[in-house]
């Protein structure tokens, strides 16, 4: 037994022995082999080949772990594949770190061997076959610790102890190589770069060297041209020195020139004030006891005075263009408001002269171009005017078409609008020569000396003419035959974007057709550009029948737009404008359902135009909603606006607002309260009130009449202060406590001359006050009417001629104080006989301090007409000291001015005045103007 043991012993002994030879003969085998290999794929390649039959292994593969640069994004390391054998075809190039039995080991630096590989996990292939791995180890290949690749190997049989220590062994030993070799590619790598970045710096060297000699020569030259650049810096200095003398003394006389311009405007047109007044005066013959002779010596003098006018403001006129002071205000101008402008204007002058007058606008064209109507108005006339004037027989016309050329072909705007349009002023006539079409358009020029004997004027309309087409980015061409007529066409775009700065030439002539000669006039380089107004794109070209249209009139942009989008979500169409005049236009033309209007407009106040709206039967029922900073509720509604809200008002306010106009718009019989006491008086009231857009209720005693009142809502009430039961005071205040009635109109009815404490209190509870006299019937129907809303057009003929009556007559302005206040007496004496004759009472002042005074002692004063320039204290200066006092913040004040400059009005406006009218002033104009302010 001790010998088989011996026996046993000495075999496992050869057979360890054995192994640690075949151990260390293979592991320095593979150290020789891999010692001078610089590339890792030829190493992987390599060590696969030998290892896979020396440990009975049928596949393997080898994975590099890759990591990013160093300064690239952080981002984790992962396993490349560097070499296989016998490997299948889909085996994965990369591996994550983690990912899979080789990105594990990797991670965790340990070996993995799997002794029962499932079924269909892998397979060894051959030609004749494949067949399932017994055993698959996975090795770390590790240096001082970092995993630098991964060996993973597939055998049909088992691996051995013996074989699974060689590999252990080995991956330690190639650990290092792989490391070695890695450091010595990264060495090289190294080395490569600095070779290349010693390349480059010798190159750039040479070249540094080359550049050195260009700026040393370049510095001497630099050094030469500083000496000469030090001389002209002097010349300059002396030069700019001279020019800002010459700037300055330009400055001095642009500024003398306008005052100059402000001052002769106000020279010449305070004498032509008087002379226009007091001519139409006595030309109208009031009294009847002129002889016709000298009704047609006063017509002369007042036809004299309006020629002196318009040549006044034709060079003034001039005189703005060529300073560059005016101003574009861009609106949108129906085709049809035009047409409609030209024929009121020229009508009767071709009816006069027996002349052929036609208009034709295209029905292509769109609706309306978006221009300055005030200028584009001005042009045609001018242009209109010639047309006449130099046409004895024949024909005069004016067509309107889209234009797709004509123009100069280099026009900075024509050239690059989408859209052009052409007006062509075409006539008959004498027709200019050739040599003289340069000079026409040339300020005080004529064809020559004979034309402005046989026909007049001073020549400046064309001058202005071509300066205002350019000002709104278009030109005016001509092309005439003597004999034959001649034919201007203005050339605009359709959408302004701004004035024509630049052409190549002022003017040029071209031989046409006929023997026509064509001149086109360019531009000035004297003109200044101008700010269009913001337009809100908004819904009138989305109009049909049946909508049910809001317009908003607001000066805030960004304020109406917000506006408008509430309105669409409420179901109206909305219209934007933030011109008071266009608004009126606007309610007129598209006969809209409700409006809401801002108080403080550029070129009116919202009360002028709440005013002319309920002046106008046509407009006179639309409910007005207004919209101010200014807290002036009471004055609102008592002139007729349907309701009033404080800027800036909540989203929760305005949608209330929009709620009761959609409620009131929608078509509803209007209720109408009559609380009077005496049954007869009472069925009077409601016979003369009485059509079928109404219904009416009545009640004889105030606690009837709130009972009534509390039970179903009404539009308006009519109350007579002598009640059985109560005061139509305390139904008023009732009234007023209920926050349900607290908006209804009150008309007030009375039988006594109220004391001044009665009339306060009466008109701080109700809209408006009736007294019972002549006028009773007319005045109660008209304001229950404004109240309602009714719609003139829609009431019974002698309903409607009751209303004419009123509005017909002067009825309005008579017996009404108003205050003139003018440093010339001329002035006051002409206006004092122009108010006179309408049976006002006028009182004067010749300064602002005098006025002052005597506004404080007349309580009852109606309105002041006050002049601007005045010595001391000036106008402005005095409406400003008028407003200080709460008592007259809404006095109407009347500004008269004859600088008639840019600016005027909104100065007039800023300072508190409520409107403005430029002298000469026109007495019709005048007397309009006062019955807006004095209504109600």
């Amino acid at each position: 037994d001790n010998i088989n043991a011996m026996i046993d012993n000495l075999r496992a002994t050869t057979e360890r022995n054995q192994q640690q030879d075949w151990l260390k003969t293979n592991l320095a085998r593979f150290t020789r082999m891999l010692q001078g290999q610089r590339d890792l794929v030829t190493v992987a390649e390599m060590l696969l080949s030998e290892l896979a039959p020396l440990v009975y292994a049928q596949q393997g593969t080898v994975y590099q772990v890759q990591r990013p640069a160093a300064g690239a994004t952080v981002r984790p390391a992962w396993l490349q594949l560097l070499a296989g054998y016998a490997p299948h075809g889909k085996q994965p190039s990369r591996i994550e770190l983690g990912e899979g039995l080789v990105g594990q080991c990797a991670l965790e630096k340990q070996r993995i061997l799997l002794t029962s590989v499932p079924e269909h996990y892998t397979r060894v292939h051959s030609s004749l076959g494949a067949a399932r791995p017994a055993n698959i180890v996975v090795l770390p290949v590790l240096f001082e610790g970092d995993t630098k690749a991964v060996i993973e190997l597939a055998s049909l049989k088992p691996f051995t102890a013996t074989h699974l220590a060689f590999l252990e062994q080995l991956t330690q030993s190639i650990g290092v190589v792989l490391n070695t070799i890695e450091a010595t590619m990264r060495t090289e790598n190294l080395l490569q770069k600095s070779q290349q970045l010693t390349l480059e710096l010798q190159t750039r060297q040479t070249e540094l060297q080359h550049t050195n000699e260009e700026l040393a020569s370049k510095a001497r030259q630099l050094a030469e041209q500083n000496v000469e650049v030090e001389r002209k810096k002097k010349e300059v200095e002396q030069a700019r020195g001279a020019l800002e003398e010459k700037a300055a003394e330009l400055a001095l006389t642009s500024k003398y020139k306008s005052e100059f311009l402000a001052n002769m405007s106000h020279e010449l047109r305070t004498p032509l004030n008087s002379i226009l007044i007091l001519g139409q005066q006595l030309s109208e013959n009031g009294p009847g006891n002129l002889t016709p002779k000298q009704v047609e010596f006063a017509r002369t003098i007042h036809s004299s005075g309006t020629d002196l006018l318009t040549l006044i403001n034709d060079i003034l006129d001039l005189s703005k263009i060529e300073s560059g002071t005016v101003t574009v205000e861009v609106e949108e101008i129906t085709f049809a408001s035009i047409q409609d402008g030209v024929v009121r204007t020229f009508r009767h002058v071709a009816e006069a002269k027996k002349l052929a007058f036609h208009i034709d606008i295209d029905p292509s064209l769109p609706r309306s171009l978006s221009s300055d109507p005030k200028r584009l108005q001005q042009i045609l006339k001018n242009l209109l005017s010639n047309a006449f004037k130099f046409t004895a027989q024949g024909t005069v016309s004016m067509t309107v078409r889209a234009a797709a050329g004509g123009w100069s072909p280099d026009h900075p705007v024509l050239r690059t609008t989408p859209t052009a349009i052409a007006f062509e002023i075409a006539d008959t006539g004498i027709g200019i020569a050739g040599e003289k079409q340069r000079l026409i358009f040339e300020a005080f020029q004529q064809a020559d000396a004979g034309t402005s004997r046989n026909y007049g004027g001073t020549g400046l309309g064309l001058a202005i003419s071509r300066e205002l087409a350019m000002l709104l980015g278009g030109e005016i061409r001509l092309t005439s035959t003597p004999g034959q007529g001649s034919t201007f066409t203005l050339y605009l775009p359709l959408a302004y974007v701004g004035p024509t700065y630049a052409m190549t030439a002022p003017v040029t002539s071209a031989r046409g057709s006929g023997g026509a000669l064509s001149v086109v006039i360019g531009a000035s380089p004297v003109l200044a550009g101008a700010k269009a107004e913001e337009i809100v794109a908004d819904d009138r070209g989305e109009i049909v029948d049946g909508d049910t249209v809001l317009l908003i009139a607001d000066d805030d942009p960004h304020y109406a737009r917000v506006l408008l989008a509430l309105a669409r979500d409420k179901g109206f169409k909305g219209i934007v404008t933030n011109r008071g005049r266009t608004a009126l236009a606007l309610a007129r033309e598209y006969r809209v359902a409700a409006i809401i209007l801002d108080v403080f407009l550029p070129d009116m106040l919202g009360w002028t135009v709440l005013n002319s709206l309920k002046l106008d039967p046509d407009t006179r029922h639309i409910p007005v909603q207004m919209l101010s900073v200014d807290g002036e509720r009471q004055h609102g509604l008592s002139h007729g606006a349907f309701s009033y809200l404080m800027k800036p008002a909540t989203t929760e306010d305005l949608e209330e607002a929009f709620d009761r106009l959609k409620s009131y718009v929608t078509p509803h019989t209007k209720r109408l309260m009559i609380v009077v006491d005496n049954d007869r008086e009472r069925d009077g009231l409601a016979e003369l009130l009485a059509h079928d857009d109404i219904s009416i209720a009545a009640a004889a005693t105030g606690s009837e009449a709130l009972r009534a009142l509390s039970s179903q809502p009404f539009d308006c009430c009519v109350v007579d202060l002598r009640l059985p039961d109560m005061t139509g005071f305390e139904l008023i205040e009732h009234m007023q406590a209920d926050p349900s009635l607290r908006n209804l109109p009150v008309v007030v009815l009375t039988r006594q001359e109220l004391t001044g404490e009665e009339e306060a209190r009466l008109k701080a509870a109700a809209r408006s006050v009736v007294l019972k006299d002549v006028q009773s019937p007319e005045r109660l129907f008209d304001e229950t009417a404004l109240f309602l809303h009714r719609v003139v057009a829609d009431l019974p003929e002698p309903k409607r001629k009751l209303l004419e009556r009123l509005y017909g007559s002067n009825d309005v302005l008579r017996e009404r104080k108003v205050l003139v206040v003018d440093d010339d007496a001329r002035n006051i004496f002409a206006l004092t006989t122009a108010l006179e004759n309408q049976e006002m009472e006028v009182l004067s002042a010749t300064n602002g301090r005098q006025a002052i005074e005597l506004i404080k002692q007349t309580p009852d004063l109606g309105l002041v007409l006050i002049d601007i320039m005045m010595p001391e204290m000036d106008g402005y200066e005095t409406i400003r000291e008028i407003r200080r006092h709460a008592t007259f913040r809404r006095l109407p004040i009347l500004a008269l001015t004859a600088k008639a400059m840019k600016g005027d009005r909104e100065k007039c406006l800023q300072a508190g005045a409520s409107d403005y009218i430029a002298k000469p002033v026109n007495t019709d104009e005048l007397l309009s103007l006062l019955r807006v302010w004095l209504y109600r």
